[in-house]
This record gives structure tokens, C-alpha cells and sequence, in this order.
């Protein structure tokens, strides 16, 4: 059974598009005509957004990344359409990060990983890995089991991360530096067949400096790179993440793709209720795949 992450890197190579769309609906990003249409149900107006901007880019992106807690907050509603969300993204060709953030004691951690990594389920997760390796194992075997893939938090792209991640070991080195080491070694059995392994690392735009290092010390770990646009990042800042390939990351943009409508160039040419929010997405999705090949080498060729 080939890997997640082994479709993932061939897909990119295809689309030469290391761009991944995070889908993260929420009442204020969405036009106000699509909200009247859907009165009280906010989740069936997030499935039919989702759907929009899926059609609108799956061509020119390999992965989309829908954050769990944009659905959760409506109850039974939203995970359902969190769950069509993925289905539909699946049925359209692209990859799935499901992006949870679960980290629990064993027992809990093995519902978790049956609950998100099934095989109708997303291609990745995210999960934190402060509790350990005895809480990372079983979605290690869910990934095993059903061709999956983990992205295991080591840098993230909020300033208050730094308050942990950037704390100095006794023993040397610094924090986030100690949990990728350990999630080299969790992933060293998963190898895939392009020199990568299943289990991969949430590594920020906005922390270059700690990104390079990594890139250096996890040569055989792929990183989900958020923090790109509206929380600072660069293109050159996510560079530092990939190999002269141009592999070894994808780069998350959500708010500054799905709510580029509310851009002042696209206000100006659709109106500020824009009913073509999908194509601005896309339009905005190719502006940031253009940025990325201009910085990150092997994507032209």
C-alpha cells in the first residue's frame, strides 16, 4: 500500500505547486449573499463555500487543509460538513490534511487515529506531540495500517510558541530542535518510496532561522509549512524548508486565498459581496504558486 505522503510528493511534482489551501471557514469570511441564502445554517453555507473553492483550485493544488475547529463550534452540523468537506476534496483528486491537533494518553490517542486516519478519512493529521511517544504510537500504526500520514507539531507559526518551543536544554540545543529529533526517529520505519518518511513535521514560515536547521538535521522528513501571508511569512522564508528538488515541504495559505474576495483589487472588479469568491481563490492561489517557484529552486524545471 503506497503512502500518503508518496502521492503527496508526486502530486506535487506534477502541478509543480507546493501550495496547500487551508479550509477554514468562518461567518466573517464568507459573502454576505451566501449567508442570507442559508439563514441559521452556517454549516451547509461553509459545505457550499468548500465546495466552491475546491472546484475552484483541486487543477492547480495538491492538498487542502480543513481545521477541524471551524466545524466542531456548530455541533453535529459542522463535523458533518468537515466530513463531506474531505469526501468531496477526495473525490475531486486531492489530498486531505485533516488538521487536528490531537495529543492524549494512549487509550485516547488510539480512538483519536481510528476516528481521523479510517480509510474515508484524510490522507494526513495533524497531531502534537507532547504527551510522548506512547500517545504518538497508535496513529503511527493507524498510518501503517491504512497508508496515512502524520504532520507532528515542531515549530509553529504563532508568536507564542517560542515560549516552549524555543526553550534551551540542559543538555544542549533548544527545545523544538529535541521533539525533531524524536520525530526523526518515530518516522525512520516509514520511509516511503520518494526518501521520505509518513511521519512529517509542522515546521512555520515564520521561523526561518529554526526551519533551516531543521531542514538540515531531518533530511528524510517533509514539512507542512504554515505562517505564509497573512501571519507573515514569505516565500523566501518558507524556502529555507525545501531541497534543491524542490521538495521536502508544502506551504499552507488559508484566510489569504479563500477570502481574497475581500481584497481591494477583487472588491474593485466584483463588488464587495463577491459571488465569484472561487475564482478569486484560484486567482489568488496562482499568485502564491508563481511566488513559490521563484524562490524555491527545482520547481521550474
Amino acid at each position: 500500500m503506497a503512502f500518503a505522503i508518496d502521492r503527496l510528493i508526486e502530486r506535487i511534482k506534477e502541478l509543480r505547486s507546493p501550495v496547500c489551501v487551508g479550509l477554514d471557514p468562518s461567518t466573517d469570511l464568507l459573502p454576505e449573499s451566501l449567508l442570507r441564502r442559508y439563514a441559521a445554517d452556517v454549516p451547509g453555507a461553509f459545505l457550499e463555500f468548500n465546495k466552491c473553492i475546491i472546484d475552484a483550485v483541486y487543477g492547480i493544488v495538491p492538498v487542502v487543509k480543513p481545521q477541524i475547529a471551524f466545524y466542531e463550534r456548530y455541533g453535529i452540523a459542522g463535523i458533518s460538513a468537515y466530513l463531506e468537506t474531505v469526501s468531496y476534496a477526495k473525490s475531486r483528486g486531492l489530498l486531505v490534511i485533516g488538521d487536528i491537533k490531537r495529543g492524549d494518553i494512549g487509550s485516547t490517542a488510539a480512538a483519536y487515529a481510528d476516528a481521523h486516519l479510517g480509510e474515508d478519512g484524510p490522507d494526513f493529521v495533524t497531531i502534537n506531540p507532547y504527551l510522548g511517544r506512547d500517545a504518538v504510537e497508535p496513529f503511527i500504526n493507524a498510518c501503517q495500517k491504512n497508508g496515512k500520514g502524520l504532520f507532528v507539531l515542531v515549530v509553529t507559526s504563532n508568536p507564542g510558541g517560542a515560549d516552549l518551543q524555543n526553550l534551551e536544554l540542559q543538555k544542549g540545543g533548544r527545545l523544538y530542535e529535541h521533539v525533531g529529533g524524536l520525530v526523526s526517529e518515530w518516522g525512520k520505519d516509514l520511509v516511503g518510496t520518494k526518501g521520505y518518511s509518513s511521519v512529517c513535521a509542522v515546521v512555520g514560515a515564520t521561523a526561518p532561522a529554526q526551519a533551516k536547521k531543521l531542514r538540515m538535521s531531518m533530511p528524510q522528513t517533509f514539512f507542512l509549512i504554515p505562517g505564509y501571508g497573512a501571519q507573515g511569512g514569505t516565500a523566501a522564508d518558507a524556502a529555507v524548508c525545501f531541497n534543491k528538488d524542490g521538495i521536502g515541504g508544502i506551504v499552507n495559505s488559508s484566510r489569504g486565498i479563500i477570502a481574497a474576495w475581500k481584497k481591494p483589487e477583487y472588491a474593485e472588479k466584483y463588488g464587495k459581496d463577491a459571488g465569484c469568491y472561487a475564482d478569486c481563490a484560484r486567482s489568488e492561489a496562482i499568485k502564491m504558486i508563481e511566488d513559490l517557484r521563484g524562490h524555491i529552486g527545482g520547481l521550474n524545471d
